[in-house]
Parts: C-alpha cells; structure tokens; sequence
C-alpha cells in the first residue's frame, strides 16, 4: 500500500551503503517513476545526468577541489568526505531543472515539479529496498563547470543511491494535526 511505503520513506546516507552497485534496471525504474511526476502546462522541467563508476569518482574530485578553490578556510574533513561519498554510492543521479523558455509558468513551480519526481524517486527507492538522499551542496551552483547544462538548466542537487543493510530506524515526526488550521 503506498500509505505504507510513503511512512517507510527514509535518507540513507553514503555511510550506511555498502560497496555494491544499483542494477541498472533499477536505475531506470526510478527515472520512470520521476517522469510520472505532476507538471503544470506540461513542461516536465526535470532532468537528470546518472553517473556511475568512474563518473562518480570525477564528480567527487570536482567537488572536493571546487570547495577548495572557493571556501576561505577549507577543512580538510569535508573535502575527504566530498571525495568518498561519490564512491560510496551506487549510483548518483544528479537532479537539474529546465526552466521553460516561454516562462509559462513561474519557476518555482518547475523547482517543485522537479522536487516532486525526486519524490517519485524517492518512494521507488524505498519500495525497491535502495537506500538514497537528495543532497544539495552550496557547490551545485558551479556545477556548469562540471556537466553541460543546455540554457536555462540549472542543477538543483544529487540523488545519492546505494544499497543497504539492515533496518532504516523510524524518524520522529510532530503530530500532523498541529501542522493544520481546519477553518
């Protein structure tokens, strides 16, 4: 039942994947799932750059240096983990947004509609057992440097996937009830 796996839905971090990779099939399971998202006027502004192997080991370098280049005191830490995380994953799916060249719509309706098949991914994942997260380092704004990004595209994140062992503990949440004004 989706109720359940929508509960289930959880961030799995590239600390708790294990070295394997994420059968393609799956991968493209997942794209399809994202590409049921809704979109107003149909402009399906989503798009996604999968990396894989050696790619990903690109990526990590990329960011690691980047942060290095940029950030006044850069800690050595963080730019090991923007090496190893990349590694760590399965696969990434680096999540951009197009933005309609008529502008028919407002652009933070294509940010959302973009958000909405990253959780379209997101329960995939969780239904196929893939563990996975939506990370959006400050570092995505020098990510034309890194991919070709067509005019108006602009790279919102990265979908980290990896497969996992054992059990994703329950997150506590507020009651939705004090999240609602019934009027």
């Amino acid at each position: 039942m989706i109720f359940d796996v929508i509960k289930k839905r959880r961030s799995v971090f590239p600390a708790q994947y294990i070295d394997t990779p994420i059968a393609k099939e799956d991968i493209k399971k997942v794209l399809e799932a994202a590409n049921c998202a809704p979109t107003h006027r149909k402009t399906e502004p989503w798009r996604f750059k999968v990396l894989q192997g050696e790619a990903k080991e690109k990526l990590g370098m990329f960011l690691s240096l980047k942060y290095m280049e940029t950030d006044p005191s850069p800690k050595q830490f963080k730019a090991g983990k923007l090496i190893q995380n990349p590694k760590k994953a399965g696969a990434i799916i680096a999540i951009c947004m197009q933005r309609d060249p008529k502008e028919s719509v407002p652009e933070w309706e294509e940010v959302a509609a973009t958000a909405m098949a990253v959780q379209n991914m997101w329960l995939c994942c969780t239904q196929l057992g893939i563990g996975c997260y939506w990370s959006s380092p400050g570092l995505i704004k020098h990510m034309d440097e890194f991919f070709h990004l067509n005019e108006g595209e602009k790279c919102l994140g990265f979908f980290y996937m990896g497969n996992y062992e054992g059990e994703i503990p329950e997150v506590e949440r507020g009651s939705w009830e004090e999240k609602v004004t019934w009027m």
